[in-house]
């Protein structure tokens, strides 16, 4: 006869440890059937029949994220911060261009002194200049000392090409938010940044995994040749 093999011996179960429950805090399971409790609050925006004005706010700005943007109009998103815009005009203020009120003041004064004989400083007042074609000519002609563009210029075709020109000329630009807004700070050490940049082009999240998976499988693919 084979002989008998030794059986293993019996593994001991593990005693489950009983949870402590505190008697003073009752279990009651909710029931959501007919007559019983409401059920959660659902996020039904999705079902919302929206105006038709909020669906074409929405669907215009979708359309400006995937549209692809030229660097040369690009460049006009790229404006100054918050604090250094405050600050810079509260500097432009003091150089406001004068009113009537105050050039008459200033004439009446000269006139003033004239007739009494005193000798008059013939002096213009230091000012910002503007208007499109006056500081277009102020920066032909080098005597600009600072440009500021707005950034939402209409049509833009206006000023897109003045930041290439103080680029040419050598003179300090800025592009800051706003029309009724100026403000003034040195844009031309990032110009060769700022004017090869596109913009737009942003996809939906779908549309991203997509391309990350491509490239993912394109990249697996290359390190396998090279292996």
């Amino acid at each position: 006869m084979a002989p008998k093999r030794g059986g293993k011996a019996a593994v001991p179960a593990k005693k489950k440890s009983e949870k402590v429950v505190n008697p003073l805090f009752e279990k009651r399971p909710k029931q959501f059937g007919i007559g019983g409790a409401l059920p959660p609050k659902k996020d039904l925006h999705r079902f919302v029949k929206w105006p038709k004005v909020v669906r074409i706010q929405r669907q215009r700005r979708i359309l400006k994220q995937r549209l692809k943007v030229p660097p040369a109009l690009n460049q006009f998103t790229r404006t100054l911060d918050k604090n250094l815009a405050s600050n810079l005009f509260k500097m432009l203020l003091k150089y406001r261009p004068e009113d009537k009120a105050a050039k008459k003041e200033r004439l009446l004064k000269r006139a003033q002194a004239e007739s009494e004989g005193k000798p008059v400083e013939v002096k213009k007042p230091i000012v910002v200049k503007y208007g499109l074609n006056h500081v277009t000519y102020l920066i032909e002609q080098n005597k600009a000392q600072l440009v500021v563009i707005a950034h939402d210029v209409d049509p833009i075709e206006l000023v897109v090409w003045l930041p290439a020109l103080c680029r040419k000329m050598e003179i300090p630009y800025c592009i800051v938010k706003g029309k009724s807004r100026l403000g003034a700070a040195n844009f031309n050490d990032k110009y060769d940044e700022i004017r090869k940049k596109w913009g737009g082009g942003i996809m939906g999240s779908k549309s991203q995994a997509k391309a990350k998976a491509k490239e993912k499988l394109l990249a697996k693919e290359a390190a396998q040749r090279m292996s």
